[in-house]
């Protein structure tokens, strides 16, 4: 009974908060628990009344209840309660209804648009392109994923690299009859796949490893005695126990039903398992991996690049599902390598020395840490931890005797480790004596070997960024034609004959061996404006200025010339500059003078010689110039271009352009003309649609063009902050004219984070409100009803992080400066890293400019194309690859096409159709032109640039914040 009175009380608590929370009432009085949901309309429930009724499920079922408020209660197991309820009490006057309120609202996550239709404008044009069809007949089949753990006798786990795949091949081998025969794929690292289950959910095996390379070293001094225990350790150290435990189940339908466009989670696993054989493929063939890209060792594909560098090329190989079904993708790929051989050539060339005793021992000492070597004569592979402090004719260490003390200890002896190899072990050394050891012990414990004994070990990668000459090398010697490439590629498929994997083969898997045919398109050129109202059209991607004027040419009045030691006739340069800018319409005064420098800073650290070079100007000039020209003695890599870049624009605010006058012409000084022109506020040319204006869509509303790229450190430089640019449009109804916002963040983030930074309830201090202003101000205090935004750099994985994190930030930044304006979006993603690419059928030539195509090779759902905007003039032309992830604005698929292939014509640095969107490119520069102004110390040298990329966890490294540009210059084309 004492349950039932507590049910009454709370029936009375439930009604009276139903009768005073209802919006409207029920046709009847009955309320039943089907009425008590959001779904019911008529009225809005409290969650209080939600609270009471499944509080009371502790004393009664609720199923089948009913709350009768004119008669009885249902006890909760289908049978009539012996006590009616009495009617309600009534309410007190003083008594106000509580209002329920609106249930949170859930956000709804964006996801990558679907394609809304094929585009058709351009002329057709039949291509090849370097996909080639898969078939899969077993379908039904299902990928079985267990968990690799791996462990030593002792019960350590394993951690080094490299280890796992001669463990699980011995596993294989070994224990063929308990895994029922069944082939696997092997990640390398904890994950392994079968087609259909192993035999139990959880297996355990023990397997011993006779040649494994260990990597673990116990330091003893004596390299006889380490070669001993190396002997030894064959027999003892080398068990390993091995669990795999069953993980998931991933049925190969979901390949079928990711090439309906139907992508999962299921389908991506599916699609990571047959490129984990792939690897797994390559990793028996002895190649070097690196993701999806395979390199044999063979000297026929290593290219010297300098420093001890090769160029090693190979082929990345990956499955693609597109709307021609699923295809494999082969392409050539390029890594760098260290030079193998003797470790004293590889640090000769590295440090570009003429012999061994002019090498820099502690730049030695950085770069080969971590390196593997063999030490001659054992041929033993080890790891290198350090080198030694002194040389090798003065390192002592204690050899053990083998007599025994008074306490029957081995006996030592102390000898130089020269001593060592010369007298001991009988072996000569020519150079040796006077130079460091090689250390493979650990640092309290070294093991010393001479340094003309190690040879590095071949296909060993090159983290380090490349200089200027070895990236302009390594294009050199990389470049292939349309024709060698196709060659190269058919070569390469039946080199890896992926027909006789046994994996594939299970999986039902057959590969056409034949380029797939595209139907492609090629748009027309848009028409261009120059001076004087001339219209003309580029001819094969490119233009030029000869007997042109700019379209907006600007005045230079105040300039002066800087000269950094630079060796030119100045005199000659300057009237020429003046001559061929009247040429393109630019009034050039004489410059105020030119200021050479002086021969005693020549030797001063950069910044220095900068702040000679200022103080000399500021002494002479009357008054800020409107511009500098500024010559380096060194073309490309000068240190003097960071240090004078930030004291012009961010400290004083004056347009600079930087030179390094090797072969003056025409075409040189035009193309100087071009930046500076473009710098001061002129225009080169522009779009004739620009001019009329006629750009659909963005002509009929006032539309801001965004350009995002974030760029990061070298690789290995994990504490270096990355820059983040995005560049705008600005004077709409052109697209030809932008400004830039640049930001650090912390590093290896590819997420912009500072679009929107709310400082206060009225600050936002984020990039986006700066050039939104800037655009309201420069197009005649317009909003824009349309933001377009091109995106660089970002991968597939990432895309849903731009919908849902960088947009929105974009979309509080709008909110911020106007709760009441809704501007339409448009999200574009651009990337230039993927391996698809075209060729024309029986012709030595690329395709031509303007190419595009949005078919076959193309996503079974998403919108996305391929453009080829540009002609390729040096081996092969490599696509951008386009993906619409976003459209409010409602392009058609030709009207967006043409507005991306415009945008690839409004470069105002060059007279040639470009790559990539125009503001792209601009994100670029400014991104690398600002970062240069912070000289962030290289720490990738003093850790070890090889074997990791020791990246640290965003937000561990303190972001120091670049400094802000003067107004002047901020609004301008600084970074052209």
């Amino acid at each position: 009974m004492g349950n039932r009175r507590l049910w009454h009380r709370h029936s009375y608590l439930i009604y009276f908060h139903y009768k005073y929370t209802c919006t409207t009432h029920t046709p009847s009085n009955k309320l039943s628990l089907s009425s008590l949901t959001p779904e019911r309309t008529h009225f809005r429930v409290s969650p209080f009344v939600f609270f009471l009724i499944f509080a009371t499920n502790s004393f009664y079922s609720l199923k089948g209840f009913e709350l009768d408020m004119d008669s009885h209660e249902n006890d909760g197991n289908g049978v009539a309660s012996e006590e009616a309820l009495p009617p309600p009490p009534p309410v007190p006057e003083d008594v106000v209804p509580e209002q329920a309120p609106e249930p949170a609202k859930k956000k709804v996550m964006r996801v990558p648009m679907a394609r809304r239709g094929l585009a058709t404008k351009g002329q057709k044009i039949q291509l090849l392109t370097n996909h080639f069809k898969v078939n899969v007949s077993n379908v039904d089949g299902h990928f079985f994923h267990y968990s690799v753990a791996l462990f030593y006798e002792d019960g350590r786990p394993v951690d080094g690299k490299g280890v796992g795949r001669k463990v699980l091949d011995r596993v294989h081998e070994t224990y063929g009859s308990e895994l029922a025969g069944k082939e696997f794929a092997y990640d390398g690292e904890k994950s392994l796949f079968t087609i259909g289950s192993l035999p139990r959910n959880k297996h355990e095996f023990t397997v011993v490893l006779e040649d494994v390379t260990s990597n673990r070293n116990n330091g003893n001094a004596s390299p006889e005695n380490e070669d001993r225990k190396r002997m030894r350790r064959q027999y003892q150290s080398k068990t390993f126990k091995v669990e795999l435990s069953f993980a998931a189940k991933i049925p190969m339908q979901s390949i079928a039903q990711a090439l309906r466009g139907q992508e999962s989670e299921n389908s991506q696993e599916a699609l990571r398992v047959l490129d984990i054989i792939l690897r797994q493929h390559a990793a028996k063939k002895g190649c070097l991996l690196v993701r999806q890209s395979f390199f044999h060792n063979d000297v026929k594909n290593f290219a010297d690049v300098g420093g001890g560098v090769l160029g090693c090329r190979g082929f990345h190989s990956s499955f693609r599902t597109s709307q021609g079904g699923l295809s494999l993708n082969i392409d050539v790929s390029t890594t760098m390598i260290i030079q193998p051989g003797p470790v004293v050539d590889f640090l000769i060339n590295n440090q570009n020395v003429k012999d061994p005793y002019s090498i820099d021992w502690a730049k030695a000492k950085r770069t080969l840490k971590n390196l593997r070597v063999k030490a001659s004569p054992t041929n033993t592979e080890y790891k290198i931890t350090g080198l030694s402090e002194k040389p090798c004719n003065e390192q002592l260490f204690s050899l053990k005797q083998k007599t025994k003390d008074e306490n029957g200890e081995p006996e030592t002896l102390e000898v130089t480790v020269y001593d060592y190899f010369v007298n001991y072990r009988k072996i000569d050394l020519r150079y040796s004596g006077e130079l460091p050891c090689i250390n493979v012990g650990r640092p309290k414990r070294p093991t010393y070997i001479p340094l003309e004994l190690c040879s590095l070990v071949s296909l060993q990668r090159y983290t380090k960024s490349l200089t200027t000459l070895q990236r302009s090398s390594l294009v050199e010697k990389s470049r292939q034609k349309p024709q060698e490439r196709m060659r190269v590629l058919s070569d390469a498929l039946k080199l890896n004959d992926y027909d006789s994997e046994p994996l594939l083969k299970s999986c039902g898997i057959s590969i056409n061996s034949n380029f797939t045919q595209v139907d492609g398109r090629v748009l027309q050129a848009p028409k261009l404006k120059a001076g004087g109202g001339e219209d003309f059209f580029a001819r094969n991607g490119r233009w030029n200025f000869n007997n042109r004027k700019f379209v907006d040419p600007t005045k230079i009045e105040k300039w002066a010339v800087a000269n950094f030691s630079a060796r030119c006739d100045i005199r000659n340069l300057v009237k020429d500059l003046i001559k061929c800018g009247g040429m393109k319409g630019i009034k050039i005064d004489e410059p105020f003078d030119v200021f050479e420098e002086s021969p005693q800073n020549r030797r001063a650290p950069p910044v220095v010689r900068v702040e000679k070079m200022f103080d000399f100007i500021q002494s002479k000039l009357p008054g800020a110039p409107q511009f500098l020209l500024c010559l380096l003695p060194e073309r490309k890599n000068s240190d003097l271009y960071g240090p004078w870049k930030k004291k012009c624009l961010a400290d004083f605010g004056i347009v600079t352009q930087c030179i390094a006058p090797m072969r003056v012409n025409d075409q040189y000084l035009t193309n100087v003309l071009l930046k500076i022109n473009a710098k001061l506020g002129g225009l080169n040319s522009m779009l004739a649609v620009e001019h009329t204006p006629s750009i659909p869509l963005v002509s009929k509303a006032p539309t801001i063009i965004l350009g995002m790229d974030v760029s990061h450190g070298s690789p290995g430089q994990s504490d270096i902050p990355s820059i983040a640019a995005v560049v705008s449009s600005r004077h709409w109804p052109l697209i030809s004219r932008y400004r830039a916002s640049v930001r650090t963040q912390s590093p290896k983030v590819e997420m912009i984070d500072s679009l929107f930074k709310k400082v206060s309830d009225s600050q936002d201090d984020g990039i986006m409100r700066e050039l939104l202003l800037d655009f309201y101000v420069s197009s005649g205090k317009r909003k824009p009803d349309q933001i377009i935004i091109f995106r660089d750099g970002v991968s597939e994985s990432q895309f849903n992080q731009v919908l849902n994190i960088e947009l929105d930030q974009i979309i509080e930044a709008c909110k911020f400066l106007d709760e009441k304006w809704c501007p339409k979006f448009l999200v574009i993603i651009a990337q230039k890293n993927h391996h698809t690419k075209f060729f024309q059928p029986g012709s030595p030539d690329n395709v031509p400019p303007g190419t595009v195509i949005d078919n076959k090779v193309c996503h079974p759902r998403n919108n996305d194309f391929y453009m080829c905007a540009h002609a390729g003039m040096i081996g092969t032309t490599r696509p951008t690859h386009y993906h619409i992830l976003y459209d409010e604005i409602g392009f058609s698929a030709d009207d967006l096409q043409e507005l991306v292939h415009n945008l690839s014509y409004v470069y105002q640095r060059s007279t040639t159709a470009i790559s990539v969107v125009a503001p792209i490119c601009y994100a670029h520069l400014a991104a690398t032109q600002v970062g240069q102004f912070m000289k962030f110390e290289d720490r990738s040298e003093t850790s070890s640039s090889h074997g990791g990329t020791g990246v640290t966890s965003a937000g561990a490294v303190p972001v120091p914040q670049l400094p802000r540009l003067q107004e002047n210059v901020s609004n301008s084309m600084f970074f052209c």
